[in-house]
């Protein structure tokens, strides 16, 4: 085999996924495949999504690539460590190269722990420029000339130049999804929820500047496919795989409004109209563009705000207000369209006065659906800059991810860990009725008197398991 595309994510481990089930084809190793496959340049996908440790590596053994292409994100970081450390004992000769967005900001640990190369950004050119290298020259590591790659020679890392974004995605071919079984996800899907679903990417990059974000791989850009592209990979998926519904992973969907009307009379034109959900910001929206979203088959839409402090969020650097968010959630339901969004506690600076806007903000704007985090800081965002110093027993870095990294916030790990449930059980009890109301009030209380217990005990700012 000439190369293996992976990545190395394996549901049968993912405990919180487990109780979702709301798994999705690895669409960057897809593009980069469809990529090599347009320049004809052999190779094989094995998605690890529906697989295990075991059968992985028994492929490997088998098939022994001449170069191995892994994706790392925060999820897959130490999987991808085992996996280059599997190689490194039983397929010495196997170039390891390395792309994803956990890569960028930890180019030299990844180096030392076995990597061969690190392709930095997007991913598709670098990939096609290495495959082109003979086994000789990559051994010999002399690929000075390509663009945006990190490798070690003697005992030196040398990164080179910052690779040029594509400029036209419209030359970027659709994913290559008949390399995987991506009837396994659907599957899935089906028995779980009641629906199939096929995750779209129409856009890449974000030029908004949330201090948490990370930007490892496309950078602060915007960058989208026309209308057209978008419709015309709609219309090949409906015709393959006929999903009931779509997942368009793009950071802002409504980030341009002429996009937005081209996309609606594309689909206009070629009679095609796929139920979907998407995300978006609140001062991206207004009720024309809520009305073209409920026209073009949008029944979800996920609007970001992060906290309902406008000190909150003005500490992130979302620049949006609360208001506005608020608004829209509403303006977007009374159209029909459910509206879910974001929520984070623990942002350096944040009080429990703050967590009480939350609250409010919640009760106010009433979406159909919220999901919660505790902060968390990523390599190369701003949020870690500005909490590098305050870090509470950092993991190593072989060993943890950032997930796992906290830091002094205004309040104890425990805290945040009993505020977050009294956010749910507050505003459980809010929306619902009756009977169900009671058991929500008494565990709001519950959680909103150990968070007092927390905030009293100064010891816990200390990290506790």
């Amino acid at each position: 085999m000439n190369l293996l595309l992976t990545h190395a994510y394996f549901l049968s481990e993912d405990m919180k996924e487990q109780k979702i089930m709301r798994p999705y084809p690895p669409l960057g190793i897809l593009y980069i495949s469809a990529w090599l496959e347009q320049k004809n340049i052999s190779h094989h996908v094995f998605d690890t999504t529906f697989s295990n440790k075991k059968e992985f590596q028994d492929y490997i053994l088998l098939h022994k690539p001449r170069m191995i292409g892994l994706y790392a994100n925060l999820m897959t970081k130490l999987n991808v460590i085992e996996t280059i450390r599997f190689l490194k004992q039983h397929l010495p000769q196997t170039t390891i190269v390395l792309g994803g967005p956990e890569v960028r900001y930890s180019v030299e640990n990844f180096l030392q722990h076995g990597a061969d190369y690190i392709v930095i950004g997007e991913g598709e050119e670098g990939m096609a420029e290495l495959c082109s290298l003979s086994n000789e020259s990559l051994k010999a590591r002399e690929a000075d000339t390509i663009a945006g790659i990190a490798f070690s020679k003697a005992d030196k890392v040398t990164i080179t130049k910052e690779r040029e974004k594509i400029k036209d995605l419209d030359d970027l071919p659709s994913p290559n999804r008949k390399a995987i079984k991506l009837e396994l996800y659907l599957e899935t899907w089906k028995k779980h929820h009641g629906n199939s679903t096929i995750s779209v990417s129409t856009m890449r990059g974000c030029p908004y500047t949330c201090k948490w974000c990370s930007r490892g791989v496309y950078g602060l850009s915007y960058r989208r496919r026309s209308p057209e592209k978008v419709v015309a990979e709609l219309i090949e998926i409906k015709r393959n795989y006929n999903p009931d519904s779509l997942w368009f992973v793009d950071d802002v969907f409504t980030i341009s409004h002429k996009w937005l009307t081209g996309f609606r009379d594309e689909l206009k034109a070629k009679n095609i109209r796929i139920p979907y959900e998407c995300i978006t910001r609140a001062d991206r929206m207004n009720e024309e563009v809520i009305e073209m979203l409920k026209e073009t088959g949008c029944f979800r839409v996920w609007i970001g705000a992060e906290s309902g402090s406008q000190k909150v969020i003005d500490l992130m650097d979302r620049r949006v207000d609360v208001n506005q968010v608020r608004e829209m959630i509403r303006l977007t339901k009374s159209h029909g369209i459910e509206a879910g969004t974001f929520i984070m506690l623990g942002y350096p600076g944040e009080t429990e006065a703050d967590i009480k806007e939350t609250i409010h903000h919640l009760k106010e704007s009433d979406p159909n659906f919220f999901t919660i985090t505790l902060a968390y800081p990523i390599r190369g965002t701003e949020l870690y800059q500005e909490v590098e110093t305050l870090q509470i027993d950092p993991p190593v870095w072989s060993k943890g991810t950032d997930r796992q990294i906290d830091f002094q916030r205004t309040y104890s790990r425990k805290y945040y860990d009993h505020a977050m449930r009294w956010v749910i059980n507050e505003v459980g009890f809010h929306q619902k009725k009756g009977f169900q109301k009671l058991p929500l009030k008494a565990k709001s209380l519950a959680s909103f008197m150990l968070m007092q217990f927390y905030k009293k005990n100064k010891s816990g700012l200390r990290h506790e398991n």
